[in-house]
Order: structure tokens, then C-alpha cells, then sequence
């Protein structure tokens, strides 16, 4: 019953939210500062990777090695979360004075492309690669009308980055001219202003610089003629890099000014999601309802009303297992292990989300969210130590300290083969994606030095606790389970077990996968919660359901199989990554394949340790409540 209450008191709360919280809308922190520019203040436009999602991000300078500022390339600190994405934050040549337009800007002129410049850049453009500048802390955008699915409203937002060129019948042309349009809200008060936008427009031109290094045909009031010739790009040559920036007052104030690159069009279809995950939890609780209030109810009453010995011999269904259903299974330790690895990501998770849905983890703090879940994670440690050894512990085995390093060192380990392996394919091609030495000893002490103790101190603490009382003795000698029909097998339980968790999943795993691997923008971690809580129901009712009806079958070994009935979601996340991969993305190259299969396998085997987590605790607790709830002789 008490399982019944619960679902229906979470689904009343996601119903509620559905109704009274607008939280589709990206909401957030600020995250900085702001900054106050005075008229005439110098403003730096910074650099970034050169992105793609057919390849490997690349340092700017790699491509625009011959474009550098006379001082020198000067690197900027970045966190953990950027490093990892492999941004590579940098000063620039282009510069301005702030409030003033300036207009044919020479950025770098008079170079001619060598054969290997020139192909380079063909390369970039064929692989769709962009440029990504930072101005204030604000990625440059190129603006983009979108349009609601009614067609009646107009919404501006902003694509991030700009193309290196474009392919024009077997041309390829460079885009060398950029019109920067900075947006600036202005504090009467005191005359100062913020900024709170920062647009590109590119533009391909074939221009040159007179002997006084200035653009011939280009209008210092207007800018450059945009019926010009075409950049092309080929070897010998020459070509000349420009720019405009120009300063337009906006109304939008500087607290709000991420919203025009995090409005999303397409909301309807995330509370589609929504409420088709709610129609597959309302189906579930109705199957737990009518488990535990009608069939356990009648079960419960029948087994306690049985009085004599020929009645009790006669019994059957599960209470008739009561002798071997808390029989230690095999592999406890592992078992244990897979449990507390588990208990650490769900934990890592849920704050990780909660705090990105309450705005903490802004998108000003560029890698914030990367870095907030890495840390949480590391220091979750403690949760997985605890919970490997309070499990280990009710099965009164010996192997308690292999347990433990088992519970510390087992899915960090095979996270970092796979990570070390990939990331010795992405420095073999130089890719700014390469996590450098530095970081990768940061990572290892935050392992060793963080992770590793906690779970031993967690570890330390669960085995203090007194063992976990079972409700029924176990026999000394076990039962022999009967044969099982084909639909109460392993298989069917994970073909069943494991589509509705991934049915509640999916729709926002299709954005979620657009945001990591095609540039895309998401931030509705309010709806991303909603769904969470949905998964997490989804898993506890489904493995409930099912171990009621293999109890049912007199077969008792149901503890690998609790966990592996919702943690098999994760062969579905896996199977729709790789059709995701054949008719979403373009990727062709060896090590960008590599590297997407790589990380997918990583969240895949993350999932399945987190959903079977769920589906046992479950699971655990309900068997653990139906034998306490019947006479035993």
C-alpha cells in the first residue's frame, strides 16, 4: 500500500507542475558579473574551437594560423567542464572601441594560401565547421527567425557560431568579412551600459588593401558592396580578412539576455513527451494497485488464514518460496558493487538536475553543468560505499574489503580505459577535443584522492550498521525452481523491462543527443526533472510488477534479475544511439565514430547501473513487505 501512495503522491506532483509551472521557459541565474562599459571603453573579441558535428573540434589558430595578434596568442583559464568539451578560449585580432562603428576593419591582409592552407580550408568547409567567438561572456550568433508550430508568431533566436565558407557548385568560398552587431543596454543613470547581444553576419568578398593598408571598395559609412566578388579559396591566393562592428540600443536587460539563445519552438513536443510517459506510469501504478491491494490483499489473508498442517503442505504461488527467497544470490559481491555504482550515479543526477532546473548552473559558466556533475559524482563516493556495504552485509559473505574496492575502482575503471583510449585517437589528430596531461592528472586525483576515500569511509559505516533483518528464515538446503514458461525468462523479462523505461525516456534522449552532438541548444532541465521522476517510477513499477509474477512461478532467484529488468532500458538508449547515428548525423571519419560509440557505450552502461539501481531497491522493499506481512511457521 505504501508503494501505492507514494506513486500516486509523485504523480499528483508532476501533474501540478505540468499545470502551474511555466518551466518549459529556460530559466537561470545570470551566473557572472556584469560588466559596465563607459563610450570609448576598448572591447576584445575572444576566439574559440572551430566546431562540427561531422568531425573533431579544432583550435582556432590551427586554421587561422596566419591571422594572430601582434602581441602573441594569449590562452584564457578555463574549468573543467570546458576543457573536457575541448574549448580552447583565446585572444583575437579583432577589436573595437565600444559605442563607436567601425567599419572595412583590417583584421589581417595580403596573405596568400599555400596548396596545404588552402586545402585545409576546403576540408573545413566540407566538414561544415564554424567559428565560435566570445564577446562579454556571450557566444557570437547568427540571427534566425523561427516561427511557432501555428505559423502566427515570429521568434528571433540565434545560431551559434558562423560557417568557415560555403560550397557553391564544386567553389568553395571563405568568408573573410565579418559584420559584428553588438547589442547594449544603457543605465540612464549613470550612462554606462551592458552588453546583451552579440551578432555575426559573414560575408565571402574578394577585396584588397591599398598601400596605406586600407580596403579598397569599401565605404567607411555603409561597409562593403555586397553584390563584391566572391573569396575563393585556392593555393596562391591572396586574401585579406576584414571586419564591421557596429552598436544598435536593445530593451533587453542584461539578466535576460541569454534568453534569445535558449528559447526553444518546439515545447509542445516535450510535454507530448510529457504526458505520453504519464499515460505509461498511470498504466503501471493501476497494475501495482491492483497487484498489491486486490490479488496480495487476498493472498496475504488466504496464507494467514491456513490452520492446519495439510493446508499449509497444500499451499502454493510465493508464498511457497519463502524458505530461498532471501537466498544470497551468485556474484553477491558484484551484485553490491552494481547496487552502490548505482546508488553514486542516481545521486550524482538528481542534484545535478535539481540544480539546473533551479537556474544555479547557468549557461554564462560555460562547462558548469560537465564540471557540477563531475564533482558530484567523485563525491558521491561516499553513497556507494555505503550502500555496497549495506547490502553485502545481509548476505553475511566474507569478501567485504574486495567488495569495497571493487565498489570504488569497477565502473571508474572501465569509464577511463574506454576515455584514455579514446583520447589517444583524438590527440593522434591533433584535435583541440584532446584532454591535455594536466587535466587527466586532475581527473586521477579527484579519483583517488576524493572518490576512492569516500567509498571507503561510506564502506566503513555501512558495515558498522547492524545487518538488515530478513522477514523469513532461510533453509539450509535450496529448492529446486520448475521449469519456467518462455515468457517468465530472462530474455522476456528484459525485452518487457526494459521498453518502458526507454518509452518515458526517449523523446527528451532525441534532444538531449541533438544538444551533445549536433550544436543544438537545450536547457529544459524543469522538464528533464519531471521526466527523471517519471523514469524512476517507471523502473520501480515495472520490476515490482514482474518479480511479483516470477514469485508467482515458485522461482526465488530474483535478484540479478530485478536489476537487470529495468537496467536493460540501457540496451534500448544503446540500440537508438546507433540509429540515432545512421539517420541523424553525418559522420564518416574513423575517430569521430570512435569517439561517438565510445561515449555512448559510457552513458549506456551509466544507465543501466542507475535504472537497475532503482528497479532493485524496489523491488527489495517489496518482497521484503508481502513476507513480512504473512504468518511463517
Amino acid at each position: 500500500m505504501d508503494a501505492v501512495r507514494w506513486s500516486g503522491l509523485a504523480l499528483l506532483l508532476i501533474l501540478v507542475g505540468v499545470q502551474r509551472f511555466e518551466i518549459a521557459e529556460a530559466f537561470y541565474l545570470p551566473g557572472v558579473a556584469p560588466q559596465d562599459f563607459a563610450v570609448g571603453d576598448e572591447i576584445a573579441i575572444k576566439v574559440n574551437k572551430l566546431s562540427s558535428s561531422k568531425n573533431l573540434p579544432y583550435d582556432f589558430y590551427s586554421l587561422y594560423g596566419f591571422c594572430k595578434p601582434k602581441d602573441g596568442i594569449h590562452k584564457f583559464v578555463e574549468n573543467l567542464g570546458e576543457v573536457l568539451r575541448g574549448d580552447r578560449i583565446e585572444n583575437s585580432v579583432y577589436t573595437g572601441a565600444f559605442r563607436q562603428n567601425s567599419r572595412c576593419q583590417v583584421a589581417c591582409g595580403k596573405h596568400v594560401l599555400t596548396k596545404k592552407e588552402a586545402h585545409l580550408m576546403e576540408s573545413r568547409i566540407d566538414d561544415e565547421y564554424k567559428v565560435n567567438m566570445i564577446l562579454d561572456n556571450l557566444p557570437v550568433g547568427m540571427v534566425r527567425v523561427k516561427t511557432t508550430k501555428k505559423g502566427s508568431v515570429s521568434v528571433k533566436t540565434y545560431e551559434r557560431g558562423f560557417p568557415v565558407g560555403k560550397k557553391e557548385k564544386d567553389e568553395h568560398y571563405l568568408y573573410n568579412h565579418l559584420v559584428f552587431k553588438v547589442l547594449y543596454h544603457e543605465n540612464e543613470a549613470t550612462g554606462l551600459s551592458r552588453i546583451v547581444g552579440f551578432e555575426v553576419e559573414p560575408h565571402s568578398v574578394q577585396h584588397s588593401v591599398d598601400d596605406k593598408g586600407k580596403l579598397k571598395g569599401c565605404d567607411d559609412k555603409v561597409g562593403i558592396d555586397p553584390g563584391m566578388k566572391k573569396q575563393e579559396v585556392d593555393d596562391d591566393e591572396q586574401v585579406v580578412f576584414s571586419y564591421d562592428i557596429v552598436y544598435e540600443p536593445s530593451d533587453i536587460t542584461w539578466a535576460s539576455r541569454w534568453d534569445t539563445y535558449l528559447i526553444q519552438t518546439d515545447k509542445e513536443v516535450h510535454w507530448f513527451s510529457v504526458i505520453n510517459s504519464l499515460m505509461i506510469v498511470l498504466f503501471l501504478t493501476g497494475m501495482v494497485a491492483l497487484i498489491m491491494i486486490r490479488i496480495l490483499r487476498k493472498d496475504i489473508s488466504r496464507y494467514n488464514d491456513l490452520e492446519t498442517a495439510e493446508e499449509a503442505a497444500e499451499e502454493t504461488g510465493w508464498k511457497l518460496v519463502h524458505g530461498d527467497v532471501f537466498r544470497p544470490p551468485a556474484y553477491a559481491s558484484w551484485l553490491a558493487v552494481a547496487v552502490g555504482t548505482g546508488t553514486q550515479l542516481l545521486s550524482m543526477t538528481i542534484v545535478t538536475i535539481l540544480f539546473a532546473a533551479l537556474g544555479f548552473l547557468s549557461p554564462a559558466n560555460r562547462g558548469g553543468l560537465t564540471t557540477a556533475a563531475l564533482f558530484m559524482f567523485f563525491f558521491s563516493g561516499v553513497f556507494n560505499g555505503y550502500a555496497s556495504a549495506r547490502l553485502y552485509k545481509s548476505f553475511r559473505k566474507e569478501q567485504k574489503r574486495i567488495t569495497t574496492i571493487r565498489s570504488a575502482l569497477a565502473f571508474p575503471g572501465i569509464v577511463s580505459c574506454i576515455f584514455l583510449f579514446l583520447n589517444l585517437m583524438v590527440w593522434g589528430q591533433k584535435s583541440s577535443g584532446a584532454v591535455p596531461f594536466g587535466t587527466m592528472i586532475a581527473l586521477i586525483f579527484l579519483w583517488f584522492g576524493v572518490s576512492v576515500p569516500l567509498t571507503f569511509v561510506g564502506a566503513y559505516f555501512g558495515y558498522r550498521k547492524e545487518a538488515i533483518e530478513e522477514p523469513v528464515r532461510t533453509n539450509k538446503i535450496p529448492r529446486q525452481v520448475p521449469d519456467q514458461p518462455w515468457y517468465m525468462g530472462t530474455l522476456a523479462s528484459v525485452v518487457i523491462g526494459g521498453i518502458l523505461p526507454f518509452g518515458a525516456v526517449f523523446m527528451e534522449l532525441f534532444f538531449i543527443l541533438g544538444s551533445v552532438w549536433q550544436q543544438q541548444v537545450y536547457y529544459l532541465f524543469g522538464i528533464l526533472s519531471i521526466v527523471l521522476v517519471i523514469l524512476l517510477l517507471t523502473c520501480a513499477e515495472i520490476t515490482i510488477v514482474l518479480a511479483y509474477f516470477q514469485l508467482c512461478g515458485e522461482n526465488y532467484k530474483w535478484w540479478w534479475k530485478a536489476f537487470v529488468t529495468s537496467g536493460s532500458s540501457a540496451f534500448y538508449i544503446f540500440f537508438y544511439s546507433m540509429f540515432y547515428f545512421s539517420t541523424r548525423l553525418d559522420i564518416t571519419k574513423i575517430v569521430p565514430a570512435l569517439m561517438y560509440f565510445g561515449y555512448m557505450f559510457i552513458v549506456s552502461l551509466a544507465f543501466f547501473a542507475l535504472t537497475g539501481t532503482v528497479g532493485f531497491y524496489a523491488c527489495y522493499m517489496f518482497i521484503h513487505r508481502i513476507y513480512a506481512s504473512v504468518k511463517i511457521d
